[in-house]
């Protein structure tokens, strides 16, 4: 085989890469930035984030696109499918937020579960009033459905430890987080649900911490199906 046969076998996808390298084109086309990890293994039936990782390094091999720290966020098409340079790069929008998805958050481990989110949002900055360190949350139950919030939704959090009285708050209560109204009061800590057939939870101030306060809910995300 020759030199020019060989380098041009090197840079053929396989029909495997060629599916993964089409469905990010699209995706930036249609929405404006690249999908998740998560959502190019969905989308192809590819059971581990590594499996995708395996893909996307050979595209980046073989010099069709291109990602900063290994972050799928960060992807740029560099040809197309067809071998052809990239005309259509990622619409860049600086109104979009990348929001980090957690999942369960236990005691002193929201940074750990923010660096490996179980998925990520984009949405419009002026959804959450411009807010930056922002973080989401899923949550579980029906304590809140007279706020409006509901099983299954996600609430985008403030990170902060300080919350004013009657602030929608993310707290840990032993090892679970929880989202309820906050009333600090005189002989306890008051988080109060938004359900006339729940009582709230009373902490005694001798046994709060200040880092029981995760952060203030500023916005609510719900997935319509």
């Amino acid at each position: 085989m020759s030199d020019n046969s060989r380098g041009k076998a090197m840079h053929k996808l396989t029909q495997r890469q060629k599916a993964v390298l089409e469905y990010i084109s699209d995706s930036i086309h249609a929405r404006g930035y690249p999908p998740t990890l998560r959502e190019i293994g969905n989308h192809l039936g590819i059971r581990s984030t590594n499996g995708v990782n395996d893909h996307l390094r050979a595209l980046e091999r073989k010099g069709y696109l291109t990602r900063e720290d290994m972050k799928s966020r960060t992807l740029r098409l560099m040809k197309t499918p067809d071998g052809k340079p990239s005309s259509r790069p990622p619409a860049a929008n600086d109104n979009l937020i990348e929001i980090p998805i957690v999942g369960r958050v236990a005691a002193g481990a929201l940074s750990e579960a923010i660096e490996q989110p179980d998925d990520t949002v984009h949405i419009d900055r002026m959804l959450i009033g411009g807010q930056r360190d922002v973080f989401g949350l899923r949550v579980t139950g029906d304590s809140m459905i007279e706020a409006g919030i509901y099983d299954g939704d996600f609430v985008f959090v403030r990170k902060q430890l300080t919350a004013n009285r009657g602030e929608v708050i993310i707290a840990l209560v032993g090892d679970e987080a929880t989202c309820k109204y906050y009333y600090p009061e005189r002989e306890h800590i008051r988080l109060q649900p938004a359900n006339k057939d729940m009582a709230p939870i009373l902490i005694p101030k001798n046994d709060w911490r200040s880092t029981q306060i995760l952060g203030v809910v500023v916005g609510v995300y719900r997935r319509l199906h």
